[in-house]
């Protein structure tokens, strides 16, 4: 069923790219983002995300394919004419120019009158609580600073879109965390549309209403962060989001959404079946740290399996424990630090365990039992 036009206000048709007309960076992209939506392009360095984003700016030209917006093909478009904001990690704000001089430049490109300029610059300067700040110039002001103006420059014509490229990579860990909310407070404010690349998955996570998960060109899944994290399409998806322990497995049965599954240390469990399509298939059991315990008397029946304690890291708010399995597969355990918290000694022996909603199993190729 075709979507409804308004949940196609940016829609990526059969988009392909390639440098070399030999091979493709971006394969047979599609993509359909509603009106007011904060989209984040992730993956690895190198997935394609970041040449999507060029192509949808006019940066890039598309090899095949078509980009529309509201209705309108803008895969001819020159970049000028595409009312399109952009957000880079290096701010490319103008150094001679002030902060206000920085802001009205977007508008007295635009032939906007001049009072017209000075009011809305003045309002956005207060948005982004720098309205002390439109006399200084960009390198008077901290990295979070010049990155709020960058953004207020971004938004200040009112733009269609506003793509933003890795904008906090060049930001230490708490001013990161600053800017995710300064930019999240912002959208919800304005209700823009944002289109944005990161290879940070915790970022992606925090701001998105919905998540592209690319791989060598291809979205694996797109989603929301809660149906990413908890529902993964494919083991790239689980081991790419979060923290994942992929153990070797075999299929045995397959019934419907669940399955049984023989791990590499011959321990039999069940699963969500995530992609397997056939018994006896290669796959991987995907279980996430936090859904595993360590088991004690009393605890209710689930998936079990015999393991060695290897480790054990004090995390803070969290200990981590690593334990490894008889056929050397390692599993990480992530529990509360409280005073529950067990103590083991390097190779004492323990039960694993975890109810099977908790797991998915996914077909693969690279990840055989081991001892066949």
């Amino acid at each position: 069923m075709e979507a409804p036009q308004q949940d196609r206000f940016l829609q990526f048709s059969n988009v392909k790219k390639t440098y070399d007309q030999k091979t493709l960076v971006v394969k047979d992209f599609n993509l359909d983002v509603k009106q007011g939506e904060f989209v984040t392009l992730l993956g690895p360095s190198g997935s394609g995300k970041t040449t999507v984003l060029m192509m949808l700016a006019g940066f890039e030209n598309v090899t095949s394919g078509s980009i529309t917006v509201n209705g309108h093909p803008i895969t001819k478009t020159a970049p000028y004419k595409r009312n399109i904001g952009m957000v880079f990690q290096n701010y490319a704000l103008f150094p001679h120019m002030t902060v206000a001089e920085n802001l009205a430049y977007p508008l007295t490109v635009r032939k906007m009158p001049k009072a017209q300029i000075k009011e809305r610059v003045d309002q956005y300067l207060k948005l982004i609580e720098l309205s002390d700040f439109g006399s200084r110039h960009p390198g008077q002001l901290s990295g979070g600073q010049r990155q709020r103006v960058a953004l207020a420059r971004a938004l200040i014509f009112e733009p269609t879109l506003v793509l933003m490229d890795e904008p906090l990579g060049a930001l230490d860990k708490k001013l990161r965390e600053q800017m995710q909310f300064e930019i999240t407070r912002l959208h919800k404010k304005l209700g823009f549309t944002v289109i944005y690349v990161t290879h940070d998955q915790v970022e992606a996570l925090t701001m998105s209403s919905r998540i592209a998960v690319f791989n060598e060109g291809v979205v694996q899944q797109y989603a929301s962060p809660d149906d990413l994290y908890e529902r993964p399409a494919n083991a790239f998806v689980a081991n790419f989001i979060g923290e994942n322990n992929l153990i070797p497995a075999q299929a045995i049965t397959l019934t419907g959404g669940s399955m049984a599954a023989r791990m590499a240390c011959g321990t039999e469990v069940m699963a969500n079946n995530g992609n397997c399509e056939a018994d006896d298939q290669h796959c991987i059991v995907s279980i996430r740290p936090e859904k595993l315990s360590i088991i004690t008397d009393g605890q209710p029946d689930g998936n079990r399996v015999a393991a060695h304690f290897v480790a054990r890291h004090y995390v803070g708010d969290f200990i981590r424990y690593y334990f490894k399995l008889s056929d050397g597969s390692h599993v990480t355990i992530k529990t509360l630090n409280d005073t529950k918290a067990p103590e083991f000694t390097e190779g004492q022996s323990a039960t694993l365990g975890w109810t099977a909603g908790d797991c998915y199993a996914f077909k693969s190729h690279t990840h055989p039992v081991r001892g066949e």
